[in-house]
């Protein structure tokens, strides 16, 4: 797996969310035939027997027997020759070359797709290693085996490894690196505000470039941001952010996403949000989720909306919006019924009338219960010990 080789994306990262395109019901069939195409040429150049086995048999692509056939010959002889290092290694050279040799055998299982064999061979590779530098790169290995095939048990496993390993020692540089993946798996996970915070130390220090380019970082970072963070934090973590300002005028409808939220310019912030939609829909992390996040930024929006109003027509709302007043009426009716907005409708008014939960008065609620719940207690115990 060539990721970590300069700035460049993982081919395997690229050939998996190539693969969910393929997968996906909205994406157009002239797309399908350009993604298909690419599928195949990686597959071929990789000699990925194994996936391709595997395509086939999910009937992503159609079986080319010529293709199959021409590959585990080739497969086969790598092996061989990566063995024979090994062997080679053990026998004339030191400790240094027999990792470097069987290394070389697990980034070959990685490259042609065969899983359970990478992993194998990453644990006898990890026998080798004293560094813990080094071992921690055999975990960020995996963690991008796990990202290929989202297999979020193996991730997940791969993160507690890599926090035990850090306890030993490890640079800045790695830690760092982790705690993007740790952020894309808990943002592929639906935990978005442990991934806000992570993503948002790794701004100024990104370099997992294996993962993602940057512009896809600093995307999911505000997107992740505007449903975790309060109004206070999100402009002075993400909306003057200058690692951000510098890039999201290249995401198309981001900035006017962030922007027109913070400045509750919700015309555009809606228009800006149905722009995102596609996006947010084809994104192989997000789409399980795509129905939540819709669901918390509108929250979000509404929320931010009614904190301004002890109460306000419905109509009034409907033209901030820029929808009609029936699209409003029941997307509040929702919520509201949901528990997510503290307001109620007065349908024949045509007014919406906030009832927001007052902290304190929530607080001198609980204490006077809690006090009824000690007092009772202790009328128990008396009565126990007067016995």
């Amino acid at each position: 797996m060539d990721a970590q080789d300069g700035n460049q994306q993982s081919q395997q990262l690229i050939l998996g969310h190539n693969v969910f395109l393929l997968k996906h019901p909205d994406v157009p069939d002239i797309e399908k035939v350009r993604l298909k195409g690419d599928v195949l040429n990686t597959v071929k150049s990789n000699e990925m027997t194994p996936y391709y086995e595997t395509l086939v048999a999910d009937k992503v692509v159609e079986l080319d027997q010529n293709v199959l056939d021409s590959m585990p010959a080739k497969n086969e002889d790598e092996i061989k020759k990566l063995d024979e290092k090994i062997a080679d290694a053990e026998e004339n050279l030191g400790e240094s070359e027999v990792r470097e040799a069987h290394l070389a055998k697990s980034l070959y299982y990685i490259q042609i797709g065969e899983k359970g064999k990478a992993l194998e061979q990453l644990k006898v590779t990890e026998t080798k290693t004293v560094a813990v530098g080094q071992k921690m790169d055999l975990v960020f290995y995996t963690l991008q085996i796990g990202f290929f095939y989202m297999d979020l048990d193996l991730i997940s496993k791969s993160i507690d490894k890599a926090k035990s390993l850090f306890e030993e020692g490890g640079d800045w540089e790695r830690k760092n690196r982790l705690k993007v993946y740790e952020g894309l798996y808990c943002m592929a996970t639906r935990n978005f505000k442990k991934a806000t915070n992570l993503f948002l130390d790794s701004i100024s220090t990104f370099t997992t470039y294996e993962l993602f380019p940057y512009e896809t970082f600093i995307f999911y970072t505000v997107l992740t941001s505007i449903i975790s963070l309060d109004r206070v934090s999100l402009k002075q973590k993400v909306v003057d952010a200058p690692e951000i300002l510098t890039v999201i005028g290249k995401i198309p409808h981001l900035s006017e996403f962030l922007n027109s939220l913070y400045n509750c310019q919700y015309k555009s912030f809606f228009l800006a949000f149905a722009g995102l939609t596609e996006q947010i829909k084809l994104d192989r992390y997000l789409h399980p989720h795509f129905r939540f996040y819709m669901r918390e930024v509108r929250t979000v929006v509404y929320s931010q909306f009614l904190e301004s109003y002890k109460s306000v027509t419905i109509e009034a709302m409907a033209k901030a919006f820029g929808v009609s007043v029936e699209f409003i009426d029941l997307e509040l009716s929702r919520f509201i019924a949901a528990g997510k907005l503290h307001c109620k409708i007065d349908k024949v008014a045509g007014v919406l009338e906030t009832n927001r939960p007052d902290a304190k008065n929530a607080l001198y609620q609980a204490t006077i219960k809690q006090g009824d719940f000690l007092l009772n207690r202790i009328q128990k115990l008396s009565r126990v010990i007067d016995l």
